[in-house]
């Protein structure tokens, strides 16, 4: 596996253990649809939080939140709307992005940005 799979894993992994740790429910993982993948999907007081979870090892090329573009929004979005209608939620819904970076020494700081976008047509 890539070094690059390595580290989303393992990030992926942090913010499932700090949603719990949260109170949350996490329901899925990795849930696809089309050409969507949705990392982590969680329950919470009656909302289903979709989660993308986007780990750097440098700012660089910016926060590792700064990499969820209008484009991968988009897809989020497709793969929620399809989501809800399977599971015919009739609640709120919410898109949080978890980031976490890592230093040289395999530290890291974890930010949970909830509502960090907020789509049309949902």
């Amino acid at each position: 596996m890539a070094v690059h799979n390595d580290l989303g894993r393992k990030g992926e992994a942090l913010a499932k253990a700090h949603l719990e740790a949260q109170g949350y429910e996490v329901i899925d993982e990795n849930w696809v649809f089309g050409k969507a993948e949705v990392d982590l999907i969680a329950y919470k007081d009656r909302v289903i939080i979709f989660i993308e979870v986007k780990a750097r090892t440098g700012t660089g090329f910016g926060q590792p939140e700064d990499f969820v573009d209008a484009r991968k929004q988009k897809l989020l979005v497709q793969a929620a709307d399809e989501y809800i209608y399977l599971m015919n939620h009739q609640g709120d819904v919410r898109f949080d992005i978890i980031s976490v970076l890592f230093d040289r020494n395999s530290n890291y700081k974890l930010n949970h940005i909830e509502d960090a976008f907020w789509p049309s047509g949902i």
